[in-house]
């Protein structure tokens, strides 16, 4: 499940990496009538939404081992993009290896520098030596081109089938409840239907004015009115003057409560930038 309309989709989606990448997995698993574009960076992805080459970006933002996505929300306030949906992918890391190759002849692993500590003790007991690369599918793809039965890669069961690798062990991560979590990015604004008994989101970026317990005061409206606040960072800008902050919290910018919170910030903060209303996915479970 997911918390987007599927069926709206046909173009295609631009996400960043390689095919096979696990945001191209993503893409596929929510947009099974789109097509994928591989982007080499996040704003790449990001631009190609901008100028219509594609319909939408699938990017990642969280991950339950390695954290949030530090470009990402720094791309955010400065695009013209809006979220219209999010999804929560399971990651299954496996060790892919050209064809014919077993384990007992793997002495190097390749993969992005997020999977590697991912997979530390599956390395650590296979005695492997890991080598960093811009992103796990672009590891398989060279794994694959250089045809040596000692170099395996750490990617996608999907970026194995692509690039014609053998899976030699899966689910090697270190915890097995890995999960990343994406934002969906359309150029226009998508406003959900908010009485079909799903949870809504809504997502902004703000800055505090520069007065003793800004951030205390700018959030004081949604305890006042009953707005729970599922998440909240900040971002210092590159002068280290301002504090931005990304706030997702838990209503429908349709909602009267909601939207007196949002008069109270901003009536204690600047710049404040509404990304977007939509679904929440199944897998918060909120209603629980």
């Amino acid at each position: 499940m997911t918390s987007v309309n599927a069926s709206q989709h046909t173009g295609r989606i631009a996400f960043q990496g390689a095919l096979g990448a696990f945001s191209d997995m993503s893409c596929r698993a929510v947009f099974p009538k789109m097509e994928t574009l591989p982007c080499e960076t996040f704003e790449d992805a990001f631009q190609a939404v901008e100028t219509g080459i594609t319909e939408l970006a699938m990017i990642p933002v969280d991950n339950s081992l390695a954290g949030r996505g530090a470009d990402v929300h720094h791309l955010l306030p400065a695009k013209k993009l809006f979220i219209i949906g999010e999804h929560f992918q399971p990651i299954s890391m496996c060790l892919l290896g050209v064809k014919g190759a077993n384990i007992e002849d793997i002495t190097d692993v390749h993969s992005h520098v997020h999977a590697i500590p991912q997979c530390r003790k599956a390395i650590k007991e296979l005695g492997l030596k890991p080598h960093i690369h811009a992103d796990t599918a672009g590891a398989a793809a060279e794994v694959a081109q250089k045809a040596d039965k000692t170099q395996a890669a750490i990617a996608s069961r999907l970026a194995g089938e692509l690039y014609g690798l053998d899976v030699l062990k899966e689910g090697i991560q270190d915890i097995q409840n890995n999960t990343t979590r994406f934002l969906v990015l359309s150029p226009e604004m998508v406003r959900p239907k908010s009485n079909e008994g799903v949870a809504i989101l809504t997502s902004f970026f703000f800055e505090v004015r520069n007065v003793p317990a800004a951030l205390y005061k700018a959030l004081g409206g949604f305890a006042t009115n009953g707005v729970q606040i599922t998440k909240l960072e900040s971002y210092i800008d590159p002068q280290f003057h301002a504090a931005r902050f990304y706030a997702e919290v838990l209503g429908h910018l349709d909602d009267r409560h909601l939207q007196l919170a949002l008069e109270e910030l901003n009536f204690f903060a600047k710049d404040v930038k509404i990304m977007g209303s939509y679904p929440a996915h199944p897998f918060r479970n909120l209603n629980r």
